[in-house]
């Protein structure tokens, strides 16, 4: 079975309750472009460009529940984010530390998981991975 010829992921997203205060985290806290999304939908969207692939933020009246769900979003300069985003005012959260990579966690104003990483060197399942099942 070839299977369904995958390329790469496009788009993850997240559910918002109010779009001024989340563009203000993504757009101006964390630096994310803005685009428009497509005319066709009938409901609010936003979207964010990352380098060809995509962050959707859908507008809902509730926010989804705390969980262990999240986005990673890598940075060249884990110790500059770190210190932009303390500066900024957003609470940073460390974690489990995983070999070739340095990162710790932050959370939108809706509570939204996001892991902020930079990776040291290529990862190697081989050498950094456990045994699968």
């Amino acid at each position: 079975m070839a299977g369904l010829g995958i390329t790469h992921l496009d788009h993850v997203t997240l559910i918002v309750t109010d779009v001024t205060i989340a563009r203000r985290f993504y757009a101006e806290r964390l630096g994310l472009r803005e685009i428009a999304p497509p005319r066709e939908f009938d409901f609010v969207a936003v979207w964010y460009d990352l380098g060809g692939h995509y962050l959707h933020l859908l507008l809902k009246p509730d926010a989804d529940p705390p969980s262990a769900r999240h986005i990673c979003l890598h940075v060249r300069d884990i110790a500059a984010a770190r210190r932009h985003l303390e500066a900024s005012g957003i609470a940073t959260t460390d974690t489990v530390e995983i070999a070739a990579a340095d990162r710790f966690f932050i959370a939108d104003p809706d509570g939204n998981r996001i892991e902020i990483l930079q990776w040291l060197r290529p990862y190697q399942p081989s050498q950094d991975g456990v045994a699968l099942l």
